[in-house]
């Protein structure tokens, strides 16, 4: 019978639940940093530490209840005062408050050091002066909300000498908490929004340079890149054609595509405006640069696109940093796969004529093997001084 009575009980049901949450948080975490260096696996006697420390601290909370409990069922047995809850209840709020300070002191000194580096495009100066707007704003109101909290629950704690006061209803306090929020909000979501139209607006200003197209393909586990070739055009793309040496998917019964480029590493010039187009062949990637603060998902079947001007040099970034070895990197941020870690590619920012004489130097994605596999065949028309390919079906 007690055995039934401890599996039915809502409190070990409960407890069970944050175990198993505690414990799969745990293994992501764990997982994810030993990926990262890596290491693939979880560390399991780590976890099972951390695991073991929860339910001990768990144990030992219940165990001060009960002697608490006790004490305070043998106080009143004798006649006397037991233990006044609400005094007890009121410290415990001033500690939480003085413990809640310690942790959030912590979480800036130490956690505050893997903040994203320095920005190195022109809308992540932007966004960086968003968050830290945020961030200050947010932080004043959490921490003068918290210290009224918990210190008037301590001073206003119950007490047989006065009554509490019953307010129902204060038009001008929820005016005040109502519209300075919704000020406050409204213009942040503004400028967000403005800066965010920038990067994601797919013509270019009238009177501006073009941008430079570059087609970016997340697959399982790596990254695909695409140059448009000397026409300065992309040709379309069509997931169906994706197979063989056409990795991807290009249609070459576009004449734009004939020239396309390959490349193994992301080279864009400095100052110049750059079209990130973004596909994925087989589940959701994310392409992330955080220098750049360029993040879009890059989801199958729904091409995106983010448009970056990066404004440092890999080697201005080198001797920003002291650190000679230093590039720049386009990760995958979705957890795509037991070898996510592993998904990145080099990123290098150079000036404008050091990219014109790399771009020189790329081969077309149309290679002989691929011209062989998909039939194709030069079409010669006296009519056009150039030699052009068609699809043999």
């Amino acid at each position: 019978m007690g055995f039934n009575k401890v599996i039915t009980s809502k409190k070990m049901l409960s407890l069970f639940a944050v175990l198993m949450l505690t414990g799969t948080n745990l293994l992501m975490a764990q997982g994810t940093a030993t990926a990262a260096a890596e290491k693939p696996g979880v560390d399991w006697l780590s976890v099972s530490y951390y695991i073991l420390l929860f339910v001990l601290a768990c144990i030992a909370i219940a165990v001060i209840g009960k002697i608490l409990k006790v004490y305070d069922l043998s106080q009143k047995i004798q006649g006397k005062a037991g233990i006044n809850w609400n005094n007890l209840m009121a410290i415990i709020c001033i500690v939480f408050l003085i413990a809640g300070a310690v942790g959030t002191y912590w979480s800036f000194s130490v956690q505050g050091k893997m903040l994203l580096p320095d920005a190195a495009s022109v809308h992540g100066v932007k966004i960086d002066s968003m968050f830290w707007t945020t961030t200050v704003i947010t932080f004043i109101v959490f921490v003068v909300t918290q210290i009224l909290l918990f210190t008037f629950l301590f001073v206003y704690k119950h007490s047989s000498k006065r009554r509490a006061y019953f307010l129902p209803h204060n038009n001008t306090i929820e005016k005040v908490w109502t519209i300075i929020p919704a000020i406050v909000l409204t213009v942040l979501v503004i400028f967000g929004f403005f800066t965010w139209q920038e990067v994601t607006n797919s013509a270019d200003a009238k009177g501006q340079p073009a941008s430079i197209n570059v087609d970016i393909t997340g697959k399982q586990f790596q990254w695909d890149l695409r140059y448009p070739g000397p026409d300065g055009l992309l040709g379309k793309k069509n997931y169906k054609l994706v197979g063989g040496a056409n990795k991807m998917g290009i249609d070459y019964t576009d004449k734009n595509s004939m020239d396309d480029l390959a490349a193994d590493t992301l080279v864009i010039p400095v100052n110049k405006s750059v079209r990130l187009n973004i596909f994925a062949l087989d589940v959701i990637h994310s392409v992330y640069m955080p220098h750049f603060r360029v993040q879009l998902n890059a989801v199958p079947g729904l091409p995106t696109y983010f448009k970056f001007t990066p404004t440092l040099t890999t080697q201005e970034m080198r001797n920003k940093l002291d650190d000679p070895k230093f590039e720049y990197l386009v990760y995958c941020n979705k957890i795509c796969g037991a070898s996510h870690y592993n998904m990145q590619k080099i990123v290098r920012v150079v000036s404008e004529a050091e990219y014109t004489q790399w771009l020189a130097k790329q081969q077309p994605l149309l290679t002989p093997a691929l011209r062989t596999e998909l039939k194709l065949a030069e079409v010669k028309n006296n009519n056009i001084s150039t030699n052009r390919l068609a699809l043999n079906n």
